[in-house]
């Protein structure tokens, strides 16, 4: 089957988040092993993420990101007892 380029984007995008996901796995490990409380660990995270797309997207961008994880988090996909990986 060959795979249009909006696939290969798809598959490369879904390559690099999960990148991310285990580097902040590994960092959350970390801060708890040392010791940080989960709200403080995800205040930093959430301000130095929304910090950088301000810088690289504008108001515009971050405003978008927290419509899209405030949607995410109503329906319920952080929700420890539901969440499949």
């Amino acid at each position: 089957m060959d795979r249009g380029l909006s696939d290969i984007d798809v598959l490369i995008r879904e390559e690099k988040r999960l990148t991310a996901v285990e580097s902040y796995e590994d960092a959350w490990a970390e801060g708890r092993a040392a010791g940080i409380e989960p709200d403080i660990m995800a205040d930093a995270a959430i301000a130095t993420a929304l910090g950088e797309l301000m810088r690289t997207s504008g108001e515009t961008g971050a405003l978008a990101l927290l419509e899209r994880m405030r949607e995410r988090l109503v329906a319920g996909e952080f929700d420890p007892e539901l969440r499949i990986h």
